[in-house]
């Protein structure tokens, strides 16, 4: 194990409730009647990128109008005012990193292990959500990064993961990836990554068959986990850990193609909560 790889929206930080509220800011702010609630936003959230996202729904709600010659430039200058007020968010209010987060990543820098990010977020929303965190210069924590600005195809394509690795000059079995979704878990397999899956609330009802493990999250000693993998009960995940996990599961040949060490989900209410 070599680096580990990042999802973003709902992996790194649940984001997502603040994009939620960005998407209605926008609508309101463009004189649309439209209002995403939380379960249609759930629903959404399997179309992955936000102007597909936007696209969508308009053709779910008029599709003649979603098809006209313009549509296109609708959904960007939409998406222009959503990212824009989700960016103000950010740098208002913030939102917290997962437990367990900051902790891996200190410890992935100090054992020399490269960690990077696999995004198909937008670049802005990006610099938004890790500056609060990590300082301007945060980009230097990161040996590579993947974005919807390098890689315009989206999860479940693994184009994000196959650009992020040839970024870091490594096998895909060198590496451990880390996210919260089905599109994105499909991904990093396609990709032929180990994936370890930690759910968003707004995708604990997801798919996550050949995941390495599903958790849900990753743990600090000042919030732990209650969960059994591979009959050892864990309170957070640490890099002896994963190299254990990742280990078992790269000496397989089939395993890193179709996750065959799974997690024994012995708190599974946890990950839905």
């Amino acid at each position: 194990m070599q680096a580990l790889i990042f999802d973003v929206d709902g992996t790194l930080a649940d984001t997502e409730t603040a994009h939620l509220h960005a998407f209605n800011a926008a609508f309101a702010e463009a004189g649309l009647d439209w209002f995403w609630d939380e379960a249609l936003y759930s629903s959404l959230l399997k179309v992955a990128g936000g102007k597909e996202r936007l696209l969508h729904y308009w053709r779910t709600v008029e599709c003649e109008e979603a098809g006209g010659p313009r549509a296109r430039e609708a959904v960007d200058a939409l998406h222009a005012l959503k990212t824009r007020h989700y960016t103000e968010r950010m740098r208002e209010r913030g939102v917290p990193l997962r437990p367990g987060i900051a902790r891996l990543i200190d410890e992935a820098n100090e054992a020399g292990l490269r960690v990077a990010i696999a995004t198909t977020t937008t670049p802005a929303n990006l610099d938004a959500l890790l500056q609060a965190h990590f300082g301007a210069s945060w980009r230097h924590r990161f040996a590579a990064i993947g974005d919807a600005g390098t890689t315009p195809a989206k999860k479940p394509a693994p184009d994000v993961y196959r650009h992020v690795l040839e970024q870091l000059g490594l096998q895909p079995a060198a590496c451990l990836a880390f996210e919260d979704s089905r599109n994105g878990l499909l991904a990093a397999r396609a990709a032929r990554v180990p994936v370890i899956v930690t759910p968003s609330a707004f995708t604990a009802r997801e798919d996550f068959d050949g995941a390495l493990a599903v958790l849900p999250h990753l743990g600090d000693p000042h919030a732990p986990i209650v969960a059994m993998v591979r009959g050892e009960w864990h309170r957070w995940v640490d890099l002896a850990t994963l190299r254990r996990w990742h280990q078992d599961a790269t000496r397989r040949p089939d395993s890193a193609a179709h996750g065959a060490l799974n997690a024994d989900q012995a708190n599974a209410s946890a990950s839905r909560q």
